[in-house]
């Protein structure tokens, strides 16, 4: 599960950078959860040419993560973001939740969720 959410990152990261092809394979792969051999039927392309596609996609991917580095910025910000999120909900009273909810709806979206404050 971990690899997948990491991929999914350089997905969304580095996505755009790869060729059509590849984009359509881990694309079909990643958000709509079709095998091997469902992504060839519906690209019209052999089974190991979508493994080979998401094989060099990924490799790709690593790459240009391993000199830019914005996956892991990503997701330590986002580990703080959600620090800060628990601090400023144990700082919540009765006299200013309005505050406090006010503050965590702001960076509900910044955490990329929706979330009911408590």
């Amino acid at each position: 599960m971990e690899q997948f959410l990491y991929l999914s990152d350089l997905y969304d990261f580095y996505g755009a950078l790869l060729t059509e092809k590849q984009q359509q394979c881990l694309h079909l792969h990643l958000y709509d959860d079709f095998s091997l051999s469902e992504i060839g039927e519906e690209l019209g392309i052999s089974r190991q040419a979508v493994y080979d596609n998401i094989h060099r996609a990924e490799k790709a991917m690593k790459s240009y993560d391993k000199k830019l580095g914005l996956v892991a910025r990503y997701q330590r910000e986002r580990d703080e973001l959600q620090a800060i999120d628990r601090s400023i909900a144990g700082l919540r009273t009765a006299e200013n939740g309005a505050a406090i909810d006010g503050i965590r709806e702001r960076l509900s979206p910044l955490l990329g969720r929706m979330k009911e404050v408590e």
